[in-house]
């Protein structure tokens, strides 16, 4: 488990992003399988499915700029900056008001 606080849209998918140089990067190559989880206002969700490298300059830019701060320890060409987004995933969102919601991606 890992926490992380970029996720993004970009082409329609989600992504996450890391730096290949963490013990996160070479996990999740050997093991694509990831699980994500938030909550705001009473629901919460639930994305499970597996993670894809996505290796073009423009996906690892669009992280960047939605996420400034990480422009001081990125760059999208520096060599270390990864982003994987999510393929053949299920995100349920769940409440006690209400019955889970599935939507697959």
């Amino acid at each position: 488990m890992r926490p992380f606080d970029t996720a993004h849209i970009f082409e329609g998918k989600l992504y996450i992003q890391t730096g290949k140089v963490k013990d996160v990067s070479k996990q999740l190559l050997a093991n694509p399988k990831a699980e994500i989880c938030a909550m705001k206002d009473g629901e919460w969700i639930r994305i499970a499915g597996e993670l894809a490298l996505d290796d073009q300059v423009e996906a690892r830019q669009s992280m960047l700029d939605a996420y400034p701060s990480l422009q001081k320890m990125y760059a999208a060409n520096d060599g270390n900056t990864q982003v994987f987004y999510f393929r053949n995933a299920t995100a349920t969102i769940s409440a006690f008001t209400h019955e889970p919601e599935i939507i697959r991606f």
